[in-house]
């Protein structure tokens, strides 16, 4: 590893980090918000210095321009770091608005990794907070690496390594020859979608304020809102028909969208694999739990499908709001609600989660070995959209899923043994790995916050967040002695 590149690149992304926390400075100037609009100012400031420490710390490479030839190890290093120091750097805000130390990493944290969980028992703090809250949502949501690839000439050759380090999904996909090219349609389109789907809220007579908010929270599959009852807060059916509409595109892939957009082809739509499973999962999950409120939730055949529909989308996305508090429902909606909490979203899309190119991955290779079971000379190949998955990415996949559930396993014990409650413990973890935020009982619940738990417990589901958010293997990486070689 290369310390000076991996301190270079660090102090490009970190400067320009800086930049978008004058936004939230004009929110507050808005709103007179005098001492709010100065914290910003702050958290910025030291943004900056700490990116101009980084940059300029080997005066030997102080003036190098490129990173074209990183390796792939020092873009996961940059990735990772990245997005921890951005954790801090977005907490800020909070500490100098007089939050506790660890409630304040907490919340910035679950925004940038679009978790959602909050520590918040009161939203009566200044408005610029609250649009922080969901701004950091939104930049998260595509990914803070895509965006310096997207903007920074620096990154032009050396993109395709931090894209991938960001976002190390089963498959490399770019449908542009150049990957800055990639990154900036995404953006386009990522952006274009918050932007109408904040219209159509305004339409549908929410405040503009909220609309903002509730658009940026709702595209990156993130679930903060300035209401502290949700999206169920605002009392409108259409509201929250228009939620539940765009969360379903948040779940989509983002490169899948920008096919379609930028070559006005709708092909590939049908032929994804992937997106074919997600919809057949999320309406025969919806579906199932419509029936179950209908039956044993004495629910309108409207309001069972409505509801329905909002929950599922929302935990299996992994957005996380909430149009009513589903704390109060029947046993058996809770379990299909738990169950929708792992079926996550599609590559390439503002989910957390496993994703469900994983999932496909794994069904097809358990079919093809139970088949040579029965057939031990057939020869089998696990093919995603008649494209055949190499065994290293196979190998890949199976690690990760391996990595995932004895992280959530072990997170889960701990919280339990921590908290003396068993949902709590399970819900929590999965909550705060999935990247989905509320989980379940009266204490974490939809219409509930963390703000109860121990410090120690809100440090384990931090570092989940993280960890969950990276898709794990980066993290590992980490950890690994031969990694930390440098020169």
């Amino acid at each position: 590893m290369r310390v000076n590149y991996v301190s270079n690149a660090l102090g490009i992304i970190l400067t320009d980090i800086s930049v978008f926390t004058v936004i939230p400075v004009l929110v507050a100037l808005y709103y007179k918000e005098w001492n709010c609009g100065l914290s910003f100012l702050a958290a910025g400031g030291f943004a900056l210095f700490l990116g101009l420490i980084f940059k300029f710390k080997d005066k030997k490479h102080a003036n190098l321009e490129t990173l074209n030839d990183i390796k792939r190890s020092e873009a996961l290093i940059v990735a990772s770091l990245s997005w921890i120091i951005f954790g801090f750097i977005a907490s800020l805000p909070f500490i100098l608005n007089g939050f506790n130390v660890v409630d304040a990493i907490f919340e910035g944290v679950s925004g940038i990794t679009t978790t959602g969980a909050t520590i918040l028992t009161d939203f009566n703090i200044p408005k610029a907070l609250l649009f922080w809250r969901s701004f950091t949502q939104w930049l998260g949501g595509m990914g803070i690496i895509v965006l310096f690839v997207a903007i920074l000439p620096q990154f032009a050759v050396a993109g395709r390594q931090m894209f991938f380090a960001e976002a190390p999904g089963p498959t490399e996909e770019k449908f542009t020859p150049r990957i800055r090219n990639t990154a900036s349609a995404l953006w386009i389109v990522y952006t274009t979608l918050t932007l109408l789907c904040a219209f159509c809220l305004w339409a549908a007579g929410m405040p503009v304020f909220d609309s903002i908010c509730n658009s940026m929270s709702t595209l990156s599959a993130g679930g903060f809102s300035p209401n502290p009852n949700s999206i169920g807060g605002y009392n409108s059916n259409l509201i929250v028909f228009i939620v539940t509409v765009f969360m379903f595109i948040a779940g989509i892939s983002f490169i899948t969208q920008s096919k379609v957009l930028t070559k006005f082809d709708i092909r590939p739509l049908w032929r994804s694999e992937e997106l074919r499973l997600y919809i057949k999962i999320i309406l025969a999950t919806a579906i199932f739990l419509a029936s179950i409120l209908y039956i044993k939730g004495n629910f309108s055949v409207g309001h069972s499908v409505s509801a329905a529909f909002y929950q599922v989308l929302s935990l299996a996305t992994s957005t996380g709001s909430s149009s009513e508090n589903y704390h109060f429902w029947d046993l058996d909606a809770k379990l299909v609600l738990f169950f929708a909490m792992f079926i996550s979203s599609c590559s390439g899309s503002a989910g957390g989660g496993v994703k469900l190119t994983r999932w496909l991955l794994v069904g097809k290779y358990i079919k093809n070995e139970m088949y040579k079971i029965l057939h031990p000379n057939a020869v089998m190949s696990v093919k995603i959209d008649k494209r055949v998955v190499s065994n290293d990415v196979l190998k890949q996949t199976l690690f990760f899923m391996f990595c995932f559930f004895i992280i959530f396993a072990l997170s889960a014990l701990i919280i339990t043994f921590k908290e003396d409650n068993l949902v709590i413990g399970t819900s929590a973890a999965i909550a705060s790995l999935g990247g989905i935020g509320p989980a379940f009982g009266s204490v974490i619940g939809p219409m509930g916050n963390y703000s109860s738990l121990s410090e120690f417990t809100k440090f384990v589901l931090i570092i989940n967040m993280l960890v969950g958010r990276l898709e794990i293997i980066p993290f590992l990486v980490l950890f690994h002695k031969d990694f930390w070689s440098s020169r």
